[in-house]
This record gives structure tokens, C-alpha cells and sequence, in this order.
């Protein structure tokens, strides 16, 4: 297994945190990617790939209740059972999805696309989706535009997905038509312990040698510390969420 996929693995063992550090997603970035099918008849049947324990699941249960969960993770997938009651979540990857042929109206990826092969991913989401469905991909990254942001990530290392976004990496292949893109700026509630469990959430952090765990922890706590932080400070942490779509 390449380290690629370690780390996309690797949040299973760190359900629990993940779900509480984690944001959830501004509700204008799930109407955007759903402009395309808007006017489609009766309840959507919306599929989140790589729903993780369920951020993104939830806020698309509030739009229709044909809602199918697809998670990679033993682990994570227990979580999403446990916390997003009476959904339908399947072990599975984006490459090769558990799902019948045209049987959904969108495809919602959440902070997971750059984590499979994004031609092969493209393929099978087209063969899920009914004509005229829609692809949305989404990823809350930290603005690093506010100088006390910039120097929390700087701590914490660039993620995957940072890198995929800031590197232009994100593809959404043939038989797609073009890819929009959409950006909102927002802010999440949190606390210093937030932030600490944001950094034990990261895969950077879950696959790192101790010596660099120890590292992050070491520095995040003396970045708190001048800051004049304490365990129950509130903070709101400034994110841009950035939008994909692609109409098939």
C-alpha cells in the first residue's frame, strides 16, 4: 500500500476526535453544487463518497431524504452508523462504488476526492449518476490569510488536500463537462482543545513517527500559550470552502 493510501486510512482509529474537531460545511456551498438538479421532480438521491463519520451526510439529509452513505474505513463507517441515525452506508471506495447504475441525482465527495484516482473515481460516478447528475466536491480549508491561522498550519504541515488545492490537482475527468468552481468564506466555532484535536485529526499528524507528533504538540501548545489562550477560549477559526461541480 502506497503512503497515499495509508494516510487516506488512517482516520478510523481517530473517529471519535475526528467527528469533534472536524467543521461541518456551509449550507450556500451544498446549494451551489446542487443548482444543476434543482428542478428535478420529488426527493434527490444524493450519494456522499468518503462520508467519513457523517459532517457532510447530515447537513444533505436536511435537503432530501434519499440519502446513501459510501465510506472506505471500517472504522469510520461504524461512527457514521452510530451518529447519523436510520442512514444507509456502505463500505466501499470511490473507484468502484456499491451502488447501481443510474440510481443518483448527485455525487458528493467531502474532503475525500483527492484521496482516489481521480479519472477512475470520474468513470464510476458517471455510471451511479442518472443523465444530468451532478458531481460536487468539496474541502473546508483553513484561510490562511489570517496571520494567527497561518502560523497554527504552519505547525501542523500542509495536508493532502492543501497541497491538491493550492497545486491546481483537482480533476474531474471525462465523461464530464466542465468543471465550475465556487469558493465561501466562513468562520467555525472552536477552542484551543478544538484546535488540538484538529491536529490529532490530520493524517499528516495519525501516520507521522513520534518524534514529529511531539513536535506538533509541543509547538501547538506554545503557540496557545502566545497567543494568551486558555482551555476554554472561543475562537473562530476562518475557513474557505472550496467548490467542484460537474454536470454529466
Amino acid at each position: 500500500m502506497d503512503q497515499s493510501a495509508v494516510r487516506a486510512l488512517s482516520f478510523g482509529a481517530q473517529a471519535a476526535t475526528y467527528e469533534a474537531s472536524r467543521p461541518t460545511y456551509p449550507r450556500p456551498a451544498i446549494d451551489w453544487a446542487l443548482e444543476p438538479v434543482r428542478d428535478r421532480v420529488g426527493n434527490l438521491r444524493i450519494a456522499d463518497v468518503g462520508a467519513g463519520t457523517g459532517k457532510l451526510t447530515r447537513l444533505l439529509c436536511e435537503v432530501t431524504t434519499g440519502v446513501v452513505a459510501v465510506e472506505p474505513d471500517p472504522g469510520m463507517l461504524s461512527h457514521l452508523r452510530t451518529v447519523v441515525s436510520g442512514i444507509v452506508a456502505h463500505e466501499g471506495r470511490g473507484e468502484s462504488l456499491p451502488l447501481p447504475d443510474h440510481s443518483q441525482d448527485a455525487i458528493f465527495y467531502g474532503q475525500s476526492w483527492h484521496w482516489t484516482d481521480q479519472e477512475l473515481a470520474s468513470r464510476e460516478a458517471a455510471r451511479v449518476l442518472r443523465p444530468g447528475g451532478v458531481l460536487g466536491l468539496l474541502w473546508n480549508i483553513r484561510d490562511t490569510s489570517v496571520p494567527w491561522v497561518a502560523r497554527y498550519m504552519e505547525i501542523q504541515r500542509d495536508s493532502d488536500a492543501e497541497r491538491a488545492i493550492a497545486n491546481d490537482g483537482i480533476r474531474i475527468h471525462a465523461p464530464f463537462a466542465a468543471t465550475e468552481r465556487a469558493k465561501f468564506r466562513w468562520s467555525a466555532p472552536t477552542t484551543p482543545a478544538g484546535l488540538r484535536n484538529l491536529a490529532q485529526s490530520r493524517s499528516h499528524f495519525l501516520t507521522a513517527p513520534q518524534s514529529e507528533k511531539a513536535r506538533i504538540l509541543r509547538e501547538t501548545e506554545a503557540f496557545f500559550g502566545q497567543m494568551g489562550w486558555d482551555s476554554d477560549t472561543a475562537i473562530d477559526l476562518p475557513h474557505t470552502t472550496h467548490c467542484f461541480r460537474a454536470v454529466l
